[in-house]
């Protein structure tokens, strides 16, 4: 079974980043090949309304025969609120943790996100992960698109 991957709306971006870009395009050249199943919300398909144009072109260009769209649930905003109300981070990066909330309660194998200060950090993948063990959900895998990169045997 293929690994169901969530990507949060830094990763598109990355895309036309110079720093981010090689390793954003080689994992969009694997969800190309349907190596894994995307998973794209509504909270992602939001930010990008303000994105620039050449992003927005290049969301819509993606093909994929794997992709699945989750939508806002109040599961998922309940959960969100519990993390901002442990105070893993402010109240003014809700939306990232309704990325993470919608990754968690979808049963995400990864989300993956650019986002150090906020999301792919050590000290709040804790923080998140201890509130989705409490709340009986699986620990969620946090990563970046660099940690996705295929490497050739030598």
């Amino acid at each position: 079974m293929k690994q169901r991957i969530y990507i949060d709306t830094s990763v598109f971006g990355g895309y036309f980043d110079e720093e981010f870009a090689k390793h954003t395009i080689s994992l969009f050249d694997r969800l190309k090949s349907n190596e894994f199943t995307l998973l794209f919300s509504t909270v992602t398909q939001d930010e990008l309304e303000n994105a620039p144009e050449k992003i927005k072109d290049f969301v819509k260009g993606i093909k994929t025969n794997s992709t699945e769209f989750i939508d806002t649930t109040d599961e998922a905003v309940e959960l969100a609120t519990e993390y901002v109300a442990e105070k893993v981070v402010g109240q003014t990066s809700f939306a990232d943790c309704l990325h993470i909330a919608l990754a968690t309660i979808n049963r995400a194998d990864f989300l993956v996100s650019w986002n150090f200060k906020h999301i792919v950090n050590v000290q709040r993948i804790r923080g998140y992960n201890s509130i989705n063990i409490k709340n009986g959900y699986k620990q969620l895998e946090i990563r970046s698109p660099r940690e996705f990169e295929k490497y050739e045997a030598d």
